[in-house]
């Protein structure tokens, strides 16, 4: 009798699954100093580990009063980050934050 063979997915994710080389929890931060914690951290680690993925944890903005407001902020920002910074961003599967490669 013949095996039957089950599809193999691969539901990996360079991006998502890698090591952070480092964090930024902005949950909580006030809105007006999100844009600058954010650059100032981009820019460190972009010096500090070239290549590097890292982590910004926003919240997903249950503690909002109204429309959640750091996560789609930090979206914002990340579009608008000059060339040359960011390789790649993506949401995490948890939709608390996102995970940034750098130049």
């Amino acid at each position: 009798m013949p095996k039957h063979s089950h599809p193999h997915f691969d539901a990996s994710d360079p991006l998502l699954d890698a090591k952070a080389v480092a964090t930024l929890d902005l949950h909580g931060f006030p809105a007006g100093e999100v844009e600058p914690a954010l650059r100032a951290f981009l820019e460190t680690w972009k010096a500090r580990a070239p290549g590097g993925i890292v982590h910004v944890i926003t919240g997903r903005g249950r503690g909002s009063k109204g429309a959640p407001i750091i996560r789609p902020l930090v979206r914002r920002l990340l579009k608008d980050i000059p060339a040359g910074t960011i390789r790649e961003w993506a949401l995490t599967h948890d939709e608390g934050g996102y995970r940034i490669r750098l130049y």
